[in-house]
């Protein structure tokens, strides 16, 4: 256990002084009495004063010791979080002493199984100190369970007093019965944060129970046979789908699973990917991830697990070696930058190529107006009202874009490929020892038109917050690349109206684009060059789609 002068004490003495509240409220309901009442309620001065004593010592500590290290770091973020949790555990449990004046009769109560709860609530507080001290993982998951019980008792005491208030007896009794359960039930969400709060302290991540219990089942469902000790979870990012994406890191014995997945565990123990998120979206990118493997295997990441659990599912997959080839391209040697680029057009082309079927309609413009609540939360300034110039109407945004979608309809891919979905520059992994390339993120991967994928690539790397000139180039260089090897591949392949889709693709892809970006000249920058390839298919007119061309010059920055 870390102890750092004065703090753990004080620490002690807090949870000591709200587990007293807790026992001196139980106390209070059985037989109320004022010199009970009040000594709940003056020990709630003492143990927010106590609260607010940890708290500066915690953030004095952090900023006044530079060699504290992370783990350090970790235990006094997480004693913090405990302290307010515990201080609001206090403020439950008064509240619940100030409620039995409203019942008409203090024996009422006694009708109605409250001390399950209460032991729940003392028991998990129990844990707290010896959790703390030993860096008891099993304790910190018990007391985030606590929880989930008080959950259920809760329930089932709020469903009994519902069907006898209908009967119409005692409704202000019945009501200050619920929320006596209610602020049970809510010390339990409280008691949740203080064992996720112990987590974090242990594991050092930052990780819910439901996230925890999900890596868990995964794991085992992997054919992983050791302990959670055995492994090291590191977060990476949370996804803008929502998910949450961490590294998994292990000893090579640890890490061998059996079973399927057994051949596709690294040797040198690199680790694995997990994944976790709406059930949804964690099944469809199993699927699509098993559907990439079929055609194209060893270009995607091994599935090492899978679990799912009510509305949410973990995805344990294959660690990919390499670099992203956003890093490539902004950091490596001219001549890697080039290999990497050429292994990845004659990658694309193989897939294009292989998995080319009938034609699909398009609906950039759909995609583009589902986001746009997206976009103008961010940038609400983005959304040009209509005006009028001499006799020249300009239309608004909303305008330009429901003709657009008209004329979206006349025109369709004349072939679909199986694309990626969100080919962004930093969703390939390029490995220059295995001259290879492969795939990440794939929960969009579909039947679709191949214009949506370079679209994507290209706006990646124009929307890239770099702007040292050298840098620049880099970019301008590697959308130049896939622009005309995407070019080609539609002359050749008798795609006559490439260039049209590209406008509306781009048009999708540089508008929405701009809902992550917060450097207002650069979103406005993307802003304007989606209208202005949404007013140039405008203005075609009745001319042939195939006769379109598409201004390059916008694809650089």
């Amino acid at each position: 256990m870390i102890t750092f002068e004065g703090l753990t004490e004080n620490f002690k003495f807090l949870v000591f002084e709200v587990t007293r509240q807790v026992r001196a409220t139980r106390e209070f309901l059985k037989d109320p009495s004022r010199e009970l009442y009040v000594r709940i309620t003056s020990r709630d001065d003492y143990i927010d004063n106590l609260k607010t004593i940890i708290e500066n010592k915690c953030y004095s500590k952090i900023h006044a010791d530079k060699n504290l290290d992370t783990s350090e770091v970790n235990r006094i973020r997480a004693t913090q979080v405990c302290c307010v949790n515990l201080e609001r555990i206090a403020d439950y449990f008064v509240n619940i002493a100030r409620q039995m004046e409203h019942l008409s009769d203090p024996a009422f109560l006694q009708q109605y199984d409250y001390g399950g709860m209460f032991d729940v609530c003392e028991q998990s507080l129990d844990k707290v100190l010896d959790v703390a001290r030993d860096e008891d993982l099993p304790g910190a998951l018990a007391i985030c369970k606590s929880e989930f019980e008080l959950d259920r008792l809760y329930k089932e005491s709020f469903d009994r007093i519902m069907r006898e208030l209908g009967g119409g007896r005692s409704p202000q009794d019945h009501v200050t019965a619920i929320f006596i359960f209610r602020y049970l039930e809510r010390a339990g969400d409280a008691m949740l944060n203080i064992g996720e709060a112990l987590i974090f302290s242990i594991l050092g991540e930052k990780i819910k129970i439901e996230q925890f219990e999900a890596l868990q089942q995964t794991l085992t469902k992997s054919g992983f046979a050791g302990s959670l000790g055995d492994i090291d979870f590191k977060s990476i990012w949370g996804s803008r789908s929502g998910c949450r994406i961490g590294r998994v890191e292990g000893t090579p014995d640890a890490l061998r699973t059996e079973g399927p997945a057994a051949p596709h565990v690294p040797a040198d123990g690199a680790g694995s990917i997990y994944k976790e998120g709406a059930v949804e979206k964690i099944r469809r990118e199993k699927a699509n991830i098993e559907r990439w493997a079929s055609i194209f295997p060893g270009l995607v990441a091994g599935i090492y697990g899978y679990h799912e659990d009510g509305d949410k599912a973990a995805l344990l997959v294959e660690f990919l070696s390499g670099c992203t080839l956003d890093e490539i391209v902004l950091t490596a040697e001219i001549e890697l930058m080039q290999n990497a680029m050429f292994v990845l057009l004659q990658t694309v082309r193989e897939i294009w190529e292989t998995t080319r079927s009938g034609p699909v309609p398009t609906d950039y413009m759909r995609q583009l107006r589902s986001r746009l609540d997206d976009v103008r939360q961010v940038h609400p300034e983005f959304n040009r009202e209509a005006k009028t110039m001499g006799r020249t109407h300009i239309p608004s945004s909303d305008e330009l874009l429901a003709r657009c979608a008209e004329l979206e309809t006349e025109i369709g891919a004349p072939f679909s490929v199986f694309t990626h979905g969100d080919f962004n520059v930093n969703n390939v992994v390029y490995d220059h020892a295995g001259q290879n390339v492969r795939f990440i993120d794939l929960y969009r991967s579909r039947d679709y038109d191949y214009v949506q994928d370079v679209s994507v690539f290209l706006v990646s790397n124009f929307r890239m917050p770099v702007f040292e000139p050298m840098l620049r180039d880099r970019l301008n260089w590697a959308a130049s690349e896939f622009y005309t090897f995407a070019k080609t591949f539609a002359e050749t392949n008798g795609d006559t109206t490439f260039e049209a889709r590209m406008a509306f693709a781009l048009a999708r892809s540089f508008y929405t684009s701009t809902r992550f970006e917060l450097n207002s000249d650069f979103a406005r920058e993307m802003f304007l060059r989606s209208h202005y390839l949404l007013e140039r298919l405008v203005t075609q007119g009745d001319r042939p789609w195939d006769r379109f061309r598409l201004p390059t010059d916008i694809l650089f920055y």
